[in-house]
């Protein structure tokens, strides 16, 4: 999980570098990348690209494609940390559905501990100007999708290999992608072209390791480790960015933090 971090923190800045490109396009060039790459490799290995558990597969695939399109759509419209912050929401929302769909238990304690990150979204948005309440929505829905796709795949962990999981996310995403890019397509050109193959590569990466993570631990605490991205983009919004935020909203990402640090350590006793 560690390691998916740092790959999705670079993603993250690549995908702000390239703010001419319209975010669903950028998704169907990381879709391409992704379902090349992913039948190839199942291929080589001789596993059925089409999996075992076709119905949570695709389920999969629809919930990761609306988490993914409305995070990239926040990362282009927010400040880098801002988006971030707010995104990872998604650990809250995996806590609260990994009580239906995988009959984990939470502490009625937790449900507090989950309002004081709600605070914190609150008071981003409300200080920092840059985060109009439109974007804050679509940064909490992408939580929300984020969350349900962590717990697909920890319902599939026993079926399923994988590249079949994560080769069901473009899959999925492509055929929309390109029907809604169409209508407003932006050649890329020069360095566009390298910057997209990046984002391809680090995705691929990065959503590897995390499945391979929420196959094989409690959901709510691999959750925990996403945290480490706020710092990486605190860092990374201030050095390619010059993204400085004010007292307030510094209050307000530590609230988030708080209160899944807190959720967690309920976990971990209970």
């Amino acid at each position: 999980m560690l390691l998916a971090g740092i790959f999705f923190a670079l993603m993250n800045v690549s995908v702000k570098y390239i703010p001419h490109i319209p975010a669903i396009e950028i998704i169907v060039f990381r879709s391409i990348f992704s379902l090349v790459f992913s039948y190839l490799v199942l291929k080589k290995q001789k596993v059925n690209v089409f999996g075992n558990n076709k119905k949570w597969l695709i389920i999969r695939g629809v919930v990761g494609s609306i988490g993914l399109i409305s995070f990239f759509y926040t990362l282009q419209n927010i400040p880098l940390a801002s988006a971030v912050t707010i995104q990872y929401l998604s650990p809250v929302f995996t806590t609260i559905f990994g009580i239906y769909i995988l009959k984990e238990k939470v502490k009625p304690i937790q449900f507090l501990f989950f309002a004081i990150s709600f605070v914190g979204v609150i008071v981003i948005q409300g200080v920092d100007a840059r985060v109009d309440t439109f974007w804050a929505v679509v940064g909490i829905i992408s939580a929300i999708f984020s969350g349900l796709a962590y717990n697909v795949i920890r319902k599939l962990k026993n079926t399923e290999h994988p590249l079949v999981i994560i080769f069901y996310f473009p899959l999925v995403t492509l055929p929309f992608a390109l029907i809604v890019s169409a209508f407003g397509w932006v050649n890329p050109v020069g360095w566009d072209w390298g910057i997209l193959l990046f984002i391809g590569i680090c995705t691929q990466t990065a959503q590897y390791f995390l499945t391979i993570a929420y196959q094989n631990a409690n959901v709510s605490k691999v959750a925990s480790l996403t945290y480490i991205g706020i710092v990486y983009a605190l860092i990374f919004g201030f050095f390619f960015f010059g993204e400085t935020f004010n007292a307030l909203a510094y209050v307000g990402m530590g609230l988030v933090l708080l209160g899944i640090l807190l959720n967690m350590r309920v976990k971990q006793v209970s």
